[in-house]
């Protein structure tokens, strides 16, 4: 590993009297440390240029790293050197501007005796490991006493469990869409199914690819972690895989729920068609009798009040024969 000087920013001035041009003001790297006696904990959240500076200052990582940790558009992966490894993750991060899912990377460089950590957003399991460790000492000691590969773990293992609870909220999102199905009372059910469909897809975008860095990982731990924590790596991988598994299973429920949906609204027009049928065909017969005997020609009982009853009278037996009728064939 390189050795790391402390070099003190330049300043900048003129000459009295002058007014030179002014330069841009520099940003300040925003570097967190937290070290403890052979480990030091770097944290450093959305990296910006004068951030990169201060790396480069003290590390003598790979320019494609560095391009790496600053591109949008990186693979999860795990590159190994001969002084460090560089890993590349990303985690599900539910955005509430846009109200979406979204892959929040995260960029670790893992060396003897360092730990450099660059999510490009605001990852509260990292933050919050990163606060813990910073004002407990003896949380501090136990960890990182441990080295650099129990620490990659711990970190690790909190983003991967953070999936867990999102993944809750889904399934009870899903069961509320299928109460809501088949009690009928939500009249934007093929929007709530879209919106979990969503949901789900992204989730699997982001675990999809991570899958494969979780196994190079575990190939490439030996040289920072002791062989008798190997187990804690494979519980990294198991908990991995209990993600992806439930994700498939909302898969399957959330399309087996989209297809009930459908079939449910189908069954709902069906049901209205068939009692908009059977009214109109109970109605046919009554507007055949009013036009025959409405007809501008001599019909029989034409004048007659007796016969205009009468008309009456046979239009209702035959409405209630016809009701009955469709009653007793469960067409009503």
């Amino acid at each position: 590993m390189p050795s790391m000087p402390r070099t003190p920013f330049g300043r900048r001035g003129g000459r009295r009297g002058l007014e030179a041009p002014r330069a841009p003001e520099r940003e300040d790297p925003r570097v967190e440390i937290v070290e403890a006696p052979g480990l030091r904990w770097i944290n450093i959240e959305r990296p910006r240029p004068a951030d990169r500076a201060w790396l480069e200052e003290r590390f003598d990582f790979h320019p494609l790293d560095y391009e790496d940790v600053f591109s949008r558009n990186q693979r999860p992966k795990v590159d190994e050197y001969d002084d460090y490894l560089f890993i590349v993750l990303h985690f599900p991060r539910y955005d509430k501007t846009v109200a979406r899912l979204n892959a929040a990377e995260l960029d670790l460089f893992v060396g003897p005796d360092f730990l450099i950590t660059l999510p490009n957003e605001l990852l509260q399991p990292v933050e919050y490991l990163f606060e813990r460790c910073r004002t407990n000492e003896e949380l501090r000691e136990q960890i990182f006493s441990k080295g650099p590969g129990y620490l990659l773990y711990k970190i690790v293992d909190d983003c991967v469990d953070a999936s867990f609870p999102m993944l809750r909220k889904i399934g009870n999102k899903l069961e509320r869409i299928e109460q809501d199905i088949f009690e009928g009372r939500s009249s934007e059910i093929v929007r709530d199914i879209s919106n979990a469909k969503q949901e789900i897809i992204n989730f699997r975008k982001v675990i999809r690819p991570q899958r494969a860095a979780f196994s190079d990982l575990e190939r490439n731990k030996q040289r920072y972690i002791a062989d008798d924590l190997d187990i804690y790596f494979d519980d990294i991988v198991d908990a991995s895989e209990r993600v992806w598994d439930m994700l498939e299973n909302y898969k399957e429920v959330v399309e087996a729920l989209e297809s009930t949906n459908e079939t449910a609204i189908a069954h709902r027009s069906t049901e209205t068609v068939r009692i908009l049928t059977a009214f109109s065909v109970i109605f046919l017969p009554l507007t055949l009798i009013a036009s025959v005997w409405g007809m501008n020609v001599h019909v029989p009982g034409q004048g007659s009040t007796p016969a205009f009853f009468a008309v009456l009278a046979f239009m209702v037996v035959t409405l209630g024969g016809l009701l009955a009728l469709f009653r007793r064939r469960g067409w009503l």
